[in-house]
């Protein structure tokens, strides 16, 4: 569905994306992360056509980005950051103009789909800009979806939405795999783990990992961490830990609340509870702590790019 090869893009001496390739088929939900200025609006304002790159290659269904930019367009619903709406228009009067302009034949049915999906049936007829931020945030979403398109490109879907509604967006995620081709990009990593099959995370403009969620956490798993709790804790018992052989690192949570690292050659969970117990600091707990994708984004990537770099990526905005 997505075929991306060499693809750059440089605002002035500004490298926004350098040397990038990636593919994603069709039928999948991959998650795209990223620190903030790391490249991840440009690849997807590329994907969608509104603007080209300085070098490489993107097809989209089959068709190049540049060379057939109005077929990639009717190909994909994309949903930015910034979702862009007619305040002053009512939600479905938005919703059949969009339809309209997607050239949809059946545009009362496909309003009135979108409608459903998207839960926005009680503000049907109310006018956009006196909406809620959450309600908002719905109505972008349904004017992606309201052409059916075979790619849709989501740039934080569930932003200032509620619980109920953030779980009825990734709900609607979910079913629209295997139908459609989703390129989601979102800060909140339980979203990727809860949706995606797969996970490229982007870094100074790079691709730095490409796989499925399990199996990226898995390559980071190595050294072997768990977390105690304890009844009567001070100083001396970090130190004690510290002083075992095969403990790497001690971590404070809490004042009762340590995470010790080992090296991963032995288990020295059995020695880490003894030291505890002997030292009169009173065990309470001591549990196994497994990498999470947040450990692994925090891993590859580095901070968040300065903010002179992140200007010149949204320059064209």
């Amino acid at each position: 569905m997505i075929r991306v090869e060499g693809l750059t893009k440089e605002y002035g001496r500004f490298c926004a994306l350098n040397d990038v390739s990636f593919s994603v088929e069709r039928g999948e939900i991959v998650g795209f992360l990223g620190p903030n200025g790391a490249g991840k609006t440009t690849t997807m304002r590329i994907l969608t056509g509104y603007m080209p790159p300085s070098e490489g290659t993107a097809v989209v269904g089959g068709f190049d980005v540049v060379e057939d930019s109005l077929e990639v367009r009717r190909r994909v619903g994309y949903l930015p950051e910034s979702v862009p709406l007619y305040r002053e228009m009512r939600v479905r009067e938005y919703l059949d103009f969009c339809g309209a302009v997607r050239g949809v034949e059946d545009r009362q049915g496909a309003v009135a789909r979108v409608i459903d999906a998207c839960n926005l049936g009680d503000v049907r007829d109310r006018i956009i800009g006196r909406l809620s931020k959450g309600y908002r945030q719905r109505v972008g979403l349904a004017q992606a979806l309201v052409h059916s398109p075979e790619l849709l490109v989501l740039d934080e879907p569930t932003i200032g939405l509620d619980p109920r509604q953030i779980r009825g967006v990734r709900e609607l995620i979910r079913d629209l795999a295997g139908e459609h081709t989703v390129l989601l990009s979102t800060h909140i990593l339980p979203e990727v783990t809860d949706l995606c099959q797969r996970v490229l995370i982007i870094d100074k403009g790079r691709i730095v990992a490409e796989d499925t969620p399990d199996r990226l956490q898995a390559g980071l798993q190595g050294a072997q961490r768990v977390r105690v709790q304890l009844a009567r804790p001070d100083k001396g018992a970090e130190e004690a830990l510290r002083g075992l052989l095969g403990v790497a690192d001690v971590e404070t949570l809490a004042a009762d609340r340590l995470v010790v690292t080992l090296d991963g050659e032995t288990d020295g969970r059995a020695a880490v509870a003894e030291t505890l117990v002997r030292g009169g600091w009173g065990l309470l707990e001591l549990q196994s702590v497994s990498v999470s994708l947040e450990d692994v984004f925090v891993q590859l990537t580095t901070d968040e790019t300065p903010a002179g770099e992140v200007a010149a990526e949204e320059a064209v905005a």
